[in-house]
């Protein structure tokens, strides 16, 4: 079980393998301690974070290498945007600020 301090400093730590190799993390937010869709090594709640990155392939490579090598890394999802949107994420937005969401079906 890992502390919201120690979460953290998993953040500054791939921060600093994306640095030592010509990346930077322009933005991190921490998300907290939230339930899984579904079990993963018999655990049903995981920390959650969002890194904004800003560097080659080969940074980005090392550290998805050592997030899979550590303990405490359950998951690990990178998606290439083009560019950064400088508001908060999604997840971080009120949810009286969020855009609002389509109609939906009809069930049957």
């Amino acid at each position: 079980d890992l502390s919201n301090t120690q979460a953290e400093g998993l953040i500054e730590h791939f921060g600093t393998v994306l640095a030592d190799n010509d990346g930077k993390l322009v933005d991190s937010e921490y998300w907290g301690v939230k339930t899984m869709a579904y079990k993963i090594n018999k655990n049903r709640k995981g920390h959650y974070a969002f890194l904004r990155s800003d560097a080659p392939a080969p940074a980005i490579q090392e550290m998805e290498r050592l997030m899979r090598l550590h303990d405490d890394v359950m998951r690990v999802l990178t998606i290439k945007v083009d560019e950064h949107k400088e508001l908060p994420s999604v997840q971080m937005q009120k949810r009286d600020e969020r855009p609002e969401r389509g109609e939906r079906r009809e069930r049957r």
